[in-house]
């Protein structure tokens, strides 16, 4: 596996953001999209070390796409010069949460887990409810000493406690959130070698996993809406 090769090209591409180039240099993506894809099997087999639950899936069906919506975007350019994916007992659907993975070049990677989409109100609902009633096991999860070392929780949030829920309750700052994330940077020097990057990643993800499974028990029975 050589990552230095994803690197490579995500650079490139993004000094020369537009379809000529893309179009031209399809042989150069296709090699880093697979260099991607063998990196996101190698790091499936880590994390299935202590999460089985994500070992079924294929690669490719876990990454998104370089080209951006840019319809209601001031930023006109065409591609987003990441490669990006979602590995979850799911696949890449944002429910349940799992391990994201982003790969952009001039440090700004990063490992991520949790619920990042605030836009499904009946997740954020079921999330606010398990919280409100397991409060204790979330303080568990998100005070323990290597969790705190590595990760903050963030996310979309109210500025008030919304109506239904306790002001003065303990996780009242919890409460407002409408999306509860984790995200780690990593710099391009931590991408490079493969190797590395692996390790960090499987460790970086094993550490998160209570959190996931903590939204993942709240989640249960989410129905994605139908478009």
């Amino acid at each position: 596996m050589n990552t230095q090769i994803i690197i490579d090209y995500l650079s490139a591409l993004s000094l020369n953001n537009n379809r000529e180039w893309y179009h031209a240099n399809k042989e150069d993506y296709k090699k880093a999209n697979a260099e991607f894809e063998g990196l996101l099997q190698a790091l499936m087999l880590e994390i299935g070390k202590f999460d089985s639950s994500i070992l079924h899936n294929n690669p490719k069906d876990l990454t998104f796409k370089l080209v951006r919506d840019t319809r209601f975007s001031r930023d006109k350019s065409p591609y987003k010069p990441a490669f990006r994916a979602h590995i979850s007992s799911k696949g890449k659907l944002p429910v349940p949460v799992g391990y994201y993975i982003m790969i952009k070049p001039d440090n700004q990677s990063f490992l991520g887990g949790g619920l990042f989409a605030d836009m499904f109100k009946d997740a954020t609902t079921m999330i606010r409810d398990y919280i409100a009633q397991n409060g204790e096991e979330w303080e568990k999860i998100i005070n323990k000493p290597e969790f705190e070392k590595y990760f903050t929780v963030e996310g979309t949030a109210l500025k008030n406690v919304p109506a239904g829920y306790e002001k003065e309750h303990p996780q009242a700052e919890y409460l407002k959130n409408k999306s509860w994330y984790l995200e780690y940077p990593l710099k391009d020097e931590e991408v490079k070698d493969a190797e590395t990057f692996l390790a960090k990643a499987a460790e970086i993800f094993r550490i998160m996993k209570p959190f996931n499974d903590y939204l993942n028990k709240a989640l249960v029975g989410f129905q994605m809406p139908t478009r």
